[in-house]
């Protein structure tokens, strides 16, 4: 601590996770709409991780599946849209235009140019060729509603237009104007994920039209989501903001500027919290066990994260590629890991075994039956699989 800048230790900041991040048990809520609009957005690369994460913070998770179809796709106060690094994320529907201003703009221009670089490289129609198709496709989907890629194609076929994608080079291919328009029609903010082709864990999804919003202005957008990410996460580093929303370090900067974001001391380094946060934070009445889903807001909420997950843990819980498979949690920190074998059951190991005692397994594995209660039959395989998880998983005994 020095120059009035507070010090926020480790256990502090366990404790404001429990409580923000709605995970100790009288913090829980009390339905996906509440969840979402505490965590600002749900990992929705994997369609299960939305559910899942849900499941995990309301009080009562019996109608988990049931409530999150109905915010998704019946009333729509939850909208899968790109978001923050380009990722595919569950946000409450009155967030996307801040959302879009403040993360999409800028990638969506780029993704329209580099299809119409790609395009005219390969010799394929034009920019205004393409713009007439993109408007028939909006027309036809409008009609219908919701409506898979194949369906698309069958109302406007030039949609199924061929082109060569790096010709000569190592990774050439051939790519339709489908699959890259929908890209881009969704980094845009004018098409959204729509219900499953299957249940709730399925891959298969169909598109729908955006739901209509404001344009926003950017500075003004970003100072609004970095302000509710900070509500919830801070303190935060100035490398985790930068990770966490994908924008330049001047960007990051403006924004905490603009929300009056007051600058403290974490074991990093300098970090932020929201105006009037920066007080001690009292932890929660009990403390609390998890089972969380494979890239669950709260494991991948941070860049910098030692003060939650040992980095001696990291090589059996993430991939190659950095995604966080399915964690056990006990009272702020990654424990273990877990899995579910082919018949449905949930099956745990831990990982980290300092205080974590006889009392403290048995809530952990309360968390697990309290999963596999809600769950029953239905299988679900993470989309990214970690190696603890593939060992739990095809455990017999």
């Amino acid at each position: 601590m020095s120059d009035g800048v507070r010090y926020i230790g480790v256990d502090e900041r366990r404790a404001r996770m429990g409580l923000r991040q709605q995970l100790a048990g009288a913090a829980r809520a009390g339905s996906p709409e509440e969840v979402a609009g505490a965590l600002v957005a749900l990992h929705g690369s994997d369609p299960a991780t939305v559910y899942l994460a849900v499941g995990a913070r309301v009080a009562d998770p019996s109608g988990t599946v049931a409530e999150t179809e109905r915010a998704l796709y019946e009333e729509r106060t939850l909208v899968r849209m790109h978001g923050m690094r380009h990722t595919v994320f569950a946000f409450p529907t009155e967030l996307t235009a801040v959302v879009h201003a403040s993360t999409g703009v800028v990638v969506a221009a780029r993704e329209r140019a580099k299809l119409i670089k790609d395009m005219a490289k390969a010799g394929a129609p034009d920019a205004t060729w393409l713009k007439e198709v993109e408007e028939s496709a909006l027309a036809a989907l409008a009609r219908r509603g919701q409506a898979t890629a194949t369906e698309l194609a069958e109302d406007e076929p030039r949609l199924r237009e061929r082109f060569v994608y790096a010709a000569g080079k190592p990774y050439e291919g051939v790519h339709t104007v489908l699959s890259r328009l929908l890209k881009v029609l969704g980094v845009e903010g004018k098409v959204v994920r729509g219900r499953p082709l299957g249940s709730w864990t399925s891959s298969q999804f169909r598109w729908a039209v955006a739901p209509p919003h404001p344009e926003l202005d950017v500075a003004e957008a970003q100072a609004e989501l970095l302000r509710r990410w900070l509500t919830v996460c801070g303190p935060a580093t100035e490398a985790d903001l930068k990770w966490w929303t994908g924008w330049k370090v001047t960007e990051v900067r403006r924004a905490l500027t603009a929300t009056r974001a007051v600058p403290v001391s974490v074991d990093e380094g300098l970090a932020y919290v929201v105006e009037g946060d920066a007080a001690p934070v009292a932890g929660p009445a009990e403390p609390w066990a998890a089972l969380l889903p494979a890239l669950d807001p709260t494991a991948m909420g941070w860049q910098q994260r030692d003060w939650y997950l040992a980095p001696s843990l990291r090589p059996a819980l993430f991939d190659g590629t950095g995604n966080v498979g399915p964690t056990v949690w006990w009272n702020g920190r990654v424990v273990g890991g877990w899995g579910q074998r082919p018949g449905g059951e949930i099956v745990w190991r831990l990982l980290d075994t300092d205080g974590v005692g006889r009392e403290e397994k048995a809530a952990i594995e309360a968390a697990a039956v309290r999963l596999q209660g809600w769950l029953g039959a239905t299988r679900v395989t993470p989309r990214f699989r970690n190696p603890l998880e593939k060992e739990l998983a095809k455990a017999t005994g």
